[in-house]
């Protein structure tokens, strides 16, 4: 009776405001009779709905309440009836907390099968509230084993789900030590461990608690879930733990002083005496669900609690910019164990014909969009990526996956040697042409977010560089040096491909910029197997960019490198750059091929790379090409032979025989000015940088100077 009349209840709201609605619209100015008796049809409607479900949810929780016997779930049963009005009601509207006890009692009793203990789990979703009584309830049935194990493990995972949801925690708390004891179950482990997680306090942490975590560790290896709740033990009583957490945790900025959660006085007192910046203003939390602006944020920072379902906070961007600021290490705990957790059980890679791809997609999605919004990457990815790369085909959820990649923090060479390189490479050189330009994008994407992430200001005044420095400048040469030679080899089995160079140029514009840009003293040519294929290409954006990324080495070498290596005051600072005697030979080498090729016709002569086009006059003459010398300048250049041919048709409309041997002198020059109205900016700013051209004068008298 008490629960009918909770029902009533509940329905009398809606009555009243159908009520002011039926007011309203009488009010209104210009309605006519029948829309207002089309409306009240409508809400009269909607009140007999919402009736009806309330009396289906009625007579389900009347009959799930007093059902004794296991009956049969078939089509039209009474069973399958009163299932699929707890189902309907729980997605449309949520259940009162009334129901939970009820539904509860009977899937944990184990009087219906499976099926039906699943689907009434799966229903149990709150439309405000679940009473904490109606859970300790449900955990003494966990106690006497009647349901299921399938039901069981479904059980724990609602619990997990729906913590935030309990009215009250105190007498869950007082039942830690029963749920401790069910880590015995190894199949219940991880989600007692999660659960354990959630409700762990500092008076929890007792010796012997720690030397069965460290027995069952022990038994079953390093899990993750063990682990879990043995670093937040740690973070507890540092004393007593004596495992190592997890090596890369939340780098805290120094200047920042944003205080931690409220929530967490009781738990973390001893905190403040070890000069952590924890600040409590009030004992009450500010409910999430409230929280919508930036302004709520700053007011309500002292008083901000996380949710125990992690997953909540990644998509939440107010909650991103409080977990990147606050300096509460055990909210990075719980987030690195379940993010592991999660990309561990549901990577559809590591398992035979699993139907969630779609799901597992959308996951790695909402994780990129959260690293991109806190400009660094999770350590939980990081690890994923190095467990999994070499049982990934490279196709599937690739987009998502190499995204991920991009965020990876910077490590030592070894370690990213092995776990990431390695496996790369295999899928780079085996894969099409469009992996391949995904993956040098996102190598891309992950040297800039080095150098962003770490950009520095280098200290002209001190002799020798720091750790930091030193890591850094030695990991993005690695880095360079390995997308040089995956790219080398790559353009040879593509046989040069125009749209790989083009994403390898991409990667080389960044690479020339490190110091100019981003401060750091490196400098690294882009290899000749890069660079001869971009200057032969038959593209002339290619050639362009080509063009720009020797424009901004020059700007490199002439503005920061000539200067210091005159100036004797700075030779001590010289040691700190990363760079050889045979990176200036390259480039120099560089620059003579391409001024060689593109403007004074000697490349077959003056280029002397090792695998440079310098040939001997004996073979150039047993090719039989007519202008040979002059096959790769701007007019002959099959780059740029397009523009050739449209610069004489505009210099000579009538003339069909296209003549190369005019543009010259003069013409030359108008040629030149024509090409840099063509967008060819790479093309001009080298040219005026590389190139001393004589003056207009002296040019013009040079007429017989053939192009």
């Amino acid at each position: 009776m008490q629960r009918r009349r909770s029902s009533r209840a509940r329905k009398q709201p809606l009555h009243a405001h159908h009520k002011s609605q039926n007011d309203l619209s009488a009010w209104q100015k210009g309605g006519t009779i029948h829309s207002e008796k089309s409306l009240q049809s409508h809400q009269s409607a909607n009140d007999q709905k919402y009736d009806s479900e309330g009396e289906s949810l009625e007579q389900a929780l009347s009959y799930f309440e007093k059902v004794q016997d296991c009956a049969a779930l078939k089509k039209k049963s009474v069973p399958q009836k009163h299932l699929d009005a707890v189902e309907s009601t729980a997605l449309k509207h949520g259940l009162p907390p009334e129901g939970f006890e009820i539904l509860l009692n009977v899937v944990l009793s184990g009087k219906f099968a499976d099926t039906v203990n699943i689907r009434l789990l799966k229903s149990l979703i709150p439309a405000s509230v679940i009473p904490e009584d109606s859970v300790v309830k449900a955990v003494s049935w966990l106690c006497v084993s009647k349901c299921s194990g399938n039901v069981e493990l479904l059980f724990l995972k609602w619990m997990i789900t729906m913590f935030d949801f309990i009215d009250h925690k105190e007498q869950l708390h007082a039942l830690y030590g029963i749920f401790f004891s069910f880590l015995q179950d190894e199949r219940m482990c991880p989600y007692i461990c999660h659960l354990l997680y959630l409700l762990t306090r500092k008076e929890h942490v007792k010796p012997f608690r720690i030397r069965r975590l460290l027995e069952l560790q022990a038994r079953m290896g390093m899990q993750s879930h063990l682990q879990a709740l043995l670093s937040l033990y740690k973070l507890f009583c540092p004393e007593q733990v004596t495992i190592t957490l997890p090596g890369k945790m939340k780098k805290w900025n120094a200047q920042l002083v944003i205080p931690a959660s409220s929530a967490n006085t009781n738990n973390l007192e001893e905190d403040r005496e070890k000069k952590c910046l924890y600040l409590y203003s009030t004992n009450e939390s500010f409910p999430l669900e409230q929280l919508h602006t930036f302004p709520q944020l700053l007011q309500n920072i002292h008083c901000l609690e996380f949710p125990s379902q992690m997953g909540s906070v990644i998509t939440n961007p107010l909650l991103l910019h409080y977990m990147n600021c606050v300096r509460d290490e055990s909210i990075y705990l719980r987030l690195y164990y379940w993010m592991g957790q999660m990309l561990q059980e549901e990577c559809t890679w590591c398992m035979v014909n699993n139907p969630y791809e779609e799901e597992f997609k959308s996951f790695l999605q909402t994780v990129y969009k959260a690293e991109c919004f806190l400009q660094e990457g999770f350590s939980a990815c990081e690890e994923f990526l190095y467990k999994t790369l070499p049982l990934w085909d490279g196709f599937c959820c690739r987009s998502e996956v190499l995204g991920l990649l991009s965020w990876i923090p910077l490590s030592s060479f070894s370690d990213i040697k092995s776990y990431l390189y390695d496996p790369l490479a295999q899928l780079f050189f085996t894969s099409s042409i469009y992996f391949k330009c995904s993956v040098l994008e996102s190598l891309k994407e992950l040297l800039q977010n080095w150098l962003n992430c770490n950009a520095i200001q280098v200290d002209l005044e001190s002799s020798s560089l720091n750790t930091t420095l030193s890591g850094l400048v030695n990991g993005v040469a690695e880095l360079v040096h390995f997308v040089g030679w995956i790219s080398t080899v790559g353009l040879r089995l593509e046989n040069n491909s125009t749209l790989l160079l083009y994403f390898t140029l991409d990667f080389y514009e960044t690479v020339c910029d490190m110091y100019l840009k981003y401060n750091l003293p490196l400098l690294i040519m882009l290899p000749a197997g890069v660079f001869y294929p971009a200057l032969l290409s038959m593209d002339s954006v290619n050639l362009n960019q080509l063009c720009y990324i020797m424009y901004r080495y020059y700007n490199r070498y002439r503005t920061n490198l000539v200067a210091a290596k005159e100036n004797e005051l700075c030779k001590k600072q010289m040691l700190q750059f990363k760079f050889s005697d045979q990176t200036y030979k390259v480039y120099n080498q560089y620059i003579i091929a391409m001024v060689g090729c593109l403007w004074t016709s000697s490349a077959f002569q003056k280029d002397i790379h090792p695998q440079g086009l310098r040939m001997d006059d004996e073979l150039l003459s047993k090719t039989a090409v007519k202008e040979l010398k002059n096959s790769f300048n701007i007019v002959y250049h099959p780059a740029m032979m397009g523009y050739s041919i449209q610069f004489l048709q505009q210099l000579c409309p009538d003339d069909t025989t296209f003549n190369f041997r005019l543009i010259k002198g003069k013409k030359w020059n108008w040629y030149l000015e024509y090409l840099y109205t063509q967008g060819l900016k790479g093309l001009k700013v080298f040219i005026e940088s590389s190139i001393s051209r004589v003056s207009q004068d002296s040019w013009s008298k040079a007429g017989n100077v053939e192009a």
